[in-house]
């Protein structure tokens, strides 16, 4: 390994270090947060869903970006361990979020669909939502981030140890688990979008565990290079992504940004506005 190699190499391990660091930080600082969005009037609407051991404060960075570019945005407590960190089944979880998803929609008469983002676990939320529990009804469009879409390998450890009988979430999630394989033999409902974001740089749900399988036209695969897998919240270049398919395709005008090679799965690399 020359030096510049190992230079990269540990510029790398201290910025994902770092994004850890502060993903714990927030995740320990709980699911009480300041409620900023007026439901009676809300206009473009996206709701976040965490991942597995996450908090509604993990999206500190994801949310503030996009209440600046005019999304109004919310998040749910998904309870878990200490009522705290997520570790509910994913079917129970699902129903949560139908529950309070209708309760808002009816109790203030919103009109306009939604946009649900998923870190991780939360990506198979919003799925199992939108296909169990009649979310399609809501929803417009579900963007997931390094979500075990084909189940996680290390999930398998999991069974080994005593999570997975504190939690059965972590069974769910397995690549040859029920849920899964119930959850992708399901047809993918008529009239809603799905985008999966992964990086063959997120070591937690590794390649291709995050690649969907749904016939073309139906999804979007979108790889980004070099993300770990807490980076998807805190990254500008995952945002502008983000941000990019909340605008059906179209980048936000007066923004100019470095270019860099996404690739989208099945197709050659292209690039894109980060």
């Amino acid at each position: 390994m020359d030096i510049k190699t190992l230079q990269r190499y540990i510029r790398k391990v201290r910025r994902q270090t770092g994004s850890t660091v502060q993903y714990f930080r927030l995740a320990f600082e709980g699911n009480k947060i300041e409620r900023l969005t007026d439901f009676s009037s809300l206009k473009r609407p996206v709701l976040l869903l965490q991942g597995y051991g996450g908090t509604r404060r993990v999206f500190q960075v994801l949310e503030r970006r996009l209440r600046r570019d005019g999304f109004n945005v919310f998040s749910l407590n998904l309870g878990g361990i200490f009522d705290t960190f997520n570790t509910k089944p994913i079917p129970e979880l699902a129903q949560l979020v139908a529950k309070k998803v209708e309760g808002l929609y009816k109790r203030h008469d919103i009109r306009e669909k939604l946009v649900v983002i998923g870190h991780s676990k939360g990506g198979l939320i919003g799925r199992c939502y939108l296909k169990d529990f009649d979310g399609h009804r809501r929803v417009k469009t579900l963007i997931t981030m390094g979500t075990p879409h084909n189940g996680n390998p290390w999930a398998m450890l999991g069974l080994l140890t005593r999570l997975a009988f504190l939690t059965e979430s972590i069974r769910q999630m397995t690549p040859m688990s029920p849920f899964i394989r119930r959850l992708n033999r399901t047809p993918w409902p008529e009239g809603v979008k799905i985008v999966s974001i992964f990086s063959k740089g997120d070591t937690v749900c590794p390649y291709p565990s995050a690649v969907l399988k749904t016939p073309k036209g139906r999804v979007k695969n979108l790889e980004i290079q070099d993300v770990g897998h807490v980076e998807f919240l805190m990254k500008k270049r995952v945002y502008w992504l983000i941000r990019k398919e909340l605008l059906g395709g179209k980048a936000a005008a007066g923004h100019s940004l470095p270019r860099r090679k996404i690739r989208r799965s099945g197709s050659s690399s292209r690039s894109i506005a980060q």
